[in-house]
């Protein structure tokens, strides 16, 4: 997609907060933003490497105790935003003898969502203009024993943006969740990735749900489809399993 057709559909909202974009999806969909000529405001925990007039960077963890103060301070100060796009997520490995680790992917996969578009949505509903964009997983749809918080957040994430994307459009507000499998990220980590996606393709389908603001996006369909039959086989090994024997 030529950057001159997009910035002549947004052209109505072009300061943009991106929250995660240090690096991956987040700093790649930041690059093309701004070469599509958009005010970009971005947010991450470490320090962004663009350099750039239109570019403002601000350091804050998502899951920290204050980064709610923090983002409603930011939308004060930068805002209004016509455009918000949450590209910030992590996953850990189960470790049953420390779950703490799972608590911190929820405060950053969703509930760092949650508090990003609080900040946000309503002075766009107040406008009655404006677009949230975020990115969830095909793992919404998986029971993962490997990854149990991860596709749990992103269940919850999508079913979240689901409902606010109803409740929204009548305010003018458009709402879309991007479902991508297997990016070619830091976070990719599993031994098997399918359908592997270059992270410029993963950008090119963003753009393209910029455009079409359709509530749900999900690529690639092969993907999607792997996850259904996996989605069942795990279903049916839950409904299987029995519960271990008690010592009388």
């Amino acid at each position: 997609m030529r950057a001159g057709a997009y910035t002549a559909r947004v052209s109505d909202a072009p300061r943009t907060l991106i929250v995660g974009n240090s690096d991956g999806i987040g700093l790649a969909v930041t690059r093309r933003l701004l070469a599509a000529g958009h005010d970009v405001t971005g947010v991450s925990r470490r320090a962004s490497p663009i350099e750039a007039e239109r570019y403002t960077h601000l350091v804050a963890d998502v899951a920290a105790a204050d980064f709610r103060p923090t983002i409603r301070q930011l939308a004060a100060r930068r805002g209004p935003f016509g455009l918000c796009i949450y590209c910030a997520g992590i996953g850990e490995p189960l470790d049953v003898a420390d779950l703490g680790p799972d608590a911190r992917v929820f405060q950053v996969n969703l509930l760092g969502a949650v508090e990003t578009l609080a900040a946000v949505i309503p002075a766009m509903a107040a406008a009655r203009a404006g677009h949230v964009l975020v990115l969830s997983s095909l793992a919404d749809d998986v029971l993962s024993p490997q990854v149990p918080s991860y596709a749990a957040s992103k269940a919850g994430l999508s079913s979240y943006l689901a409902g606010l994307a109803l409740a929204l459009s009548r305010h003018g507000v458009a709402v879309t969740n991007v479902r991508f499998g297997f990016v070619d990220t830091k976070l990719a980590r599993a031994r098997r990735r399918p359908f592997l996606m270059p992270i410029e393709k993963a950008v090119d389908v963003i753009m393209r749900a910029l455009e079409t603001r359709r509530p749900r996006v999900t690529h690639p369909l092969r993907m999607a489809l792997l996850v259904k039959i996996l989605r069942a086989a795990a279903l049916l090994r839950l409904w299987l399993a029995r519960p271990p024997q008690q010592p009388h």
